[in-house]
């Protein structure tokens, strides 16, 4: 009697640590698809945008040192914004590419009900859920807060590059050159600068010749022969020099330098939303909240609600699409519908991920919109998983 029970005990070792295995390559054949694929695509989409953002240098007279850090900060926003659609390509290749092989009757022979295999991939897509909102919740805003203060705190140091003969640059904010000539050795001739002090106010500069200089890493336009006019509605007046230098540290770039919705801070966005809730008339869509750094004061609800469901509410819809995919081991009884399983699989994920997308836009059209929409990713997450668990004709004891 011992002896056979001692035979029970270690068959049940055997099988439990041959499950974990075939789990473990099952997740690791996942994870590896997704690395993959994730970083494939977050690399393309960040090359298009890159492309998007040479107007920085283009137009707003940046330096490529500017410029790459400013895109490379872009690759964890792109990264977060991937993560739902790749896990679930991810699941759907791998359990395609095992059924294919007829690498799940490995599963099936080794005791593992189907229920069982669901509740590991839901338990898996709980850990990408939690990466998810960690880079939606701290590290995006961060990254995005970075980009802008390094755009906002650099100066125009590729101005002298941007100048060009018998045309109007405008790169800074307020301020408007045009050169007749641009020599080969630096030199300037015919200079003509419209300065916009004030909404009633402004300055032009006309000089023979100049000639870009830096000095403590700022640049400056040394004009030689010629004059300023001070315009204004009431008077102006004017005044000649033979030598002069005129400051472009003064100018910021015509880049956006105010923080957007999407680089404040997380914490500082639900304290926003709260006053909504606790201080303030649902009529009322402005905030007046301050902090040292960001603020989001003058901001829309809006604007706020639709950033808070994209860190907080999306990342949910992962759970959602795991599901979704998990259910390709779900062969239907009718042959007409086994035709398009895998079709009709993939078109049921890939709905869900656009309604997820584009529930947001409806959020804040009615009071009952405000509740149902964040709780949608829940209600489908419980609708899929007790449709699996009926399929399955699951027991209390495979849970």
């Amino acid at each position: 009697m011992k002896f056979l029970l001692d035979n029970v005990v270690y068959l049940l070792k055997t099988i439990i640590s041959m499950n974990k295995l075939i789990f473990r390559k099952f997740s690791l054949d996942i994870l590896n698809f997704f690395l993959i694929a994730s970083f494939s695509i977050t690399f393309i989409v960040w090359i298009i945008q890159a492309v998007n953002f040479l107007d920085l240098v283009s137009d707003d007279g940046h330096s490529l040192k500017v410029y790459f850090y400013y895109v490379s900060l872009n690759l964890p926003k792109i990264f977060s914004k991937t993560i739902i659609f790749v896990f679930f390509i991810s699941i759907f290749y791998v359990i395609n590419k095992y059924n294919n092989s007829n690498e799940l009757i490995v599963f099936w022979n080794n005791g593992i009900k189907k229920i069982q295999f669901i509740n590991f991939i839901l338990k898996l897509s709980i850990l990408f859920l939690i990466l998810q909102l960690f880079l939606n919740l701290f590290v995006v805003p961060k990254s995005q807060n970075l980009a802008r203060q390094y755009i906002k705190e650099s100066n125009i140091d590729f101005l002298p590059k941007l100048i060009s003969e018998k045309k109007f640059i405008n790169v800074v904010k307020n301020l408007t050159i045009f050169v007749e000539e641009y020599k080969n050795d630096g030199v300037l001739n015919k200079i003509y600068i419209n300065e916009k002090i004030d909404i009633d106010k402004s300055k032009i500069i006309v000089a023979d010749s100049g000639k870009i200089i830096k000095r403590d890493n700022q640049f400056f336009l040394r004009l030689f022969n010629g004059g300023i006019t001070n315009l204004s509605e009431k008077n102006s007046f004017s005044l000649n020099f033979s030598e002069t230098d005129y400051d472009l540290s003064n100018f910021s770039t015509k880049s956006t330098t105010h923080p957007k919705t999407q680089e404040i801070k997380s914490e500082i966005l639900i304290n926003c939303f709260k006053d909504f809730f606790f201080n303030i008339n649902i009529n009322n869509y402005k905030f007046f909240r301050n902090t040292k750094e960001q603020t989001c004061e003058g901001r829309k609800l809006k604007s706020i609600s639709d950033e808070l469901y994209k860190r907080l509410i999306l990342p949910f819809y992962t759970l959602v699409v795991s599901l979704i995919a998990a259910s390709l081991i779900i062969e239907p009884k009718s042959k007409f519908f086994s035709k398009f399983h895998r079709i009709n699989i993939f078109l049921v994920g890939s709905f869900i991920i656009i309604i997820s997308q584009i529930s947001l836009k409806f959020l804040l059209n009615s009071l009952s919109t405000i509740y149902l929409i964040p709780f949608l990713p829940v209600i489908f997450l419980i609708f899929f998983y007790f449709f699996l668990l009926i399929i399955t004709n699951f027991k209390l004891n495979y849970l």
